[in-house]
């Protein structure tokens, strides 16, 4: 018989297991998607006082395919990159509509 010790290590190990196949990058997960309507403008974002090791990204339009409409997401405190730049996302207009660029990190 096994021990409830044995038992809760075999089932710690098989979730970590199961995370770790199961785990994608942010840097390769990106969705490129083509909306035939028009982001609004940006909205008004007070910045907040600056933070040492920190950057503030700003709020952007997502598209909601469930409800048809951009909705708002606001912006966020990211940790800094030292010696990167942070690009931060943007709608693109091309010819099958509009498609939103992913923020990114540069040199």
């Amino acid at each position: 018989m096994i021990s409830m010790t044995r038992k809760l290590a075999l089932v710690a190990g098989i979730g970590l297991a199961l995370a770790s196949v199961s785990y994608i990058p942010p840097a390769t997960a990106q969705v490129v998607v083509g909306v035939g309507v028009a982001p609004p403008p940006p909205r008004f974002e007070r910045v907040p006082p600056p933070r040492r090791g920190w950057i503030w990204v700003p709020g952007y339009w997502q598209w909601n395919p469930g409800w048809r409409r951009h909705m708002w997401v606001p912006g966020t405190w990211v940790h800094a990159r030292p010696g990167y730049r942070y690009y931060p996302g943007v709608w693109v207009q091309g010819r099958g509509g509009w498609r939103w660029r992913e923020g990114y990190w540069g040199r």
